[in-house]
């Protein structure tokens, strides 16, 4: 069994946090992943709630019976910057007695830093996680790391490796689907990267949604003018609006044993939301159930 969470990140532009609590409950979730919003903590910034927005989200957590799950800040605590970087280790500090004031023990995130200044990103994020790890002890909040499309590691190997080498039992592995080409260089082989996590010890989640693959037909599967600037395209589509192979996904993951949080993070199909959101609840609830 898993927890199916549902990342609301398609409805903050028409309600409120709390409210998409109430949304999430009439789509049938039973637990919320809380994305970067302007509300709660948006990307790189300070969190911005406070005791009252607190206290609404508990209040919605009990009128509707859905939890907040897990959060999924994401915060430049890498950055080759060591003022920003300092800075960024203060969003944390807030972010965890935000957590802990909502009972919420798992959140995950990214990476971030530069990737064009890859080493001093990684010693910046060494350097963070050792001024951080004493709150998220204190706390008993568990840390679950995904690579990210544009971080200073996006590969999954790499990453894991990263997370290994903490050697921490409250740091974990998230793999996100709609980063399997990213995560693979365009290998794709999703089957071999969730049981390299798994027989780690090391997987904690899985975020769900499609993708393509950016290297297919010579690397043209998407065009970005000029050609090769420094950026990087991806997308978090509905569940077969994509290449990722969902034939290995699900049951490698029951393959596995997989127990922990499961996401469903589509983004950008707003006028679909509902619809795909629901499909994707039924689909995880008939392969991994709930």
């Amino acid at each position: 069994m898993v927890d199916i969470a549902l990342d609301p990140n398609m409805y903050y532009a028409t309600m409120s946090t709390a409210d998409t609590l109430h949304k999430a409950a009439e789509l049938g979730f039973r637990f919320v992943e809380l994305s970067p919003n302007h509300e709660f903590h948006l990307w790189h910034h300070y969190p911005k709630a406070d005791r009252a927005f607190v206290e609404e989200l508990r209040r919605a957590q009990r009128d509707t019976g859905v939890s907040v799950r897990t959060l999924n800040p994401v915060f430049n605590w890498s950055s080759p910057d060591e003022a920003e970087r300092q800075a960024q280790v203060r969003n944390w500090r807030r972010l965890l007695e935000l957590a802990d004031a909502l009972e919420v023990r798992d959140i995950v995130s990214e990476f971030s830093g530069d990737r064009n200044r890859a080493s001093r990103s990684e010693q910046q994020w060494y350097r963070s996680v050792e001024e951080l790890a004493p709150d998220f002890e204190r706390y008993g909040i568990n840390l679950i790391m995904e690579a990210h499309p544009y971080d200073f590691v996006e590969l999954h190997d790499r990453a894991l490796e990263l997370v290994r080498s903490l050697d921490k039992d409250w740091v974990g592995y998230e793999y996100c689907c709609p980063h399997t080409f990213h995560l693979s260089d365009g290998a794709g082989d999703a089957a071999r990267m969730i049981r390299s996590a798994a027989a780690a010890g090391k997987l904690r989640e899985v975020h769900v949604a499609d993708g393509f693959n950016h290297r297919a037909n010579d690397g043209n599967r998407y065009i970005v003018n000029p050609p090769g600037a420094d950026v990087t395209v991806h997308q978090h589509n509905a569940i077969g609006m994509g290449e990722v192979a969902w034939d290995e996904v699900f049951p490698t993951l029951r393959e596995v044993g997989f127990t922990g949080i499961v996401s469903v993070c589509i983004f950008g199909w707003h006028e679909r939301a509902d619809e795909y959101n629901k499909a994707a609840l039924a689909r995880l609830t008939e392969e991994l159930g709930a």
